[in-house]
């Protein structure tokens, strides 16, 4: 009886039930219209659009703003792509409560495998995530000025980068008693310097060392100029402009 109670239960929260489809004889027209009262294709699409524009200002953003050493496009690709999902998401979500409990235990079980490397590329996902809900929210005015404003701080903050030297390893191997004309050359050359590592053999010496520079400039060929160094390598840093 209690099944028999709960299959003969009325409409909840837009839902269709068994009693609607047999006894009051619910059509599929009444279903779709009472659907189409919380949402209508225009509503829906033009979510999708605004979420899609979101997306590609938060990529272009995040291109202008890497300064990692190897860019990956497919992640750019990612951040418009969890705009666009998450704005019908919450979409669904505010107009049903049931929905919403279950959308919350299936995300619950999600697992993501990939590691993200970059603690930044994790706050632009969040970024994304977080223009989608507010377009699906239908706060608008909200999006665009969270939009806008994190734009221009991300901006204003790589420009500020961009001004400071860019961080590189210098990797050199030499003869050891060069070693006083390499680090007199490094004080002229680079305006910071600091050794990571050095290794002696019987074959010559290694030696890498941090230094800042302005440009990627002639740090190498200045290096090969003194005798007694057999090749020199230069190498960008995680962060070109690190800290």
């Amino acid at each position: 009886m209690h099944a028999l109670s709960l299959l003969t239960g009325t409409i909840n929260n837009g839902n269709i039930t068994f009693n609607d489809l047999v006894n009051n004889g619910a059509s599929g027209s009444d279903w779709l219209a009472n659907q189409l009262s919380s949402f209508t294709p225009l509503n829906v699409a033009l979510g999708l659009v605004a979420a899609l524009l979101c997306g590609l200002i938060i990529s272009l953003v995040y291109k202008k703003t890497y300064r990692g050493v190897l860019y990956s496009p497919s992640f750019t690709l990612t951040l418009i792509l969890l705009c666009l999902v998450t704005t019908p998401v919450v979409m669904a979500i505010g107009s049903n409560v049931a929905l919403s409990m279950g959308m919350v235990g299936a995300l619950s079980i999600v697992r993501f495998r990939t590691a993200v490397k970059d603690p930044l590329d994790t706050a632009y996902m969040f970024w994304s995530i977080t223009m989608g809900i507010l377009l699906g929210a239908n706060a608008y005015i909200i999006a665009l000025i969270a939009l806008l404003g994190i734009s221009v701080i991300m901006l204003g903050i790589s420009y500020m980068r961009l001004r400071t030297p860019n961080g590189y390893l210098l990797v050199l191997h030499y003869d050891e008693y060069v070693e006083a004309d390499i680090e007199a050359e490094l004080k002229r050359s680079v305006r910071f310097y600091r050794m990571r590592s050095k290794t002696v053999t019987r074959a010559g010496a290694e030696m890498t060392v941090e230094i800042r520079l302005d440009h990627r400039a002639n740090i190498v060929s200045t290096m090969l100029d003194i005798n007694g160094v057999h090749d020199a390598t230069l190498v960008a840093t995680q962060t070109e402009a690190g800290a």
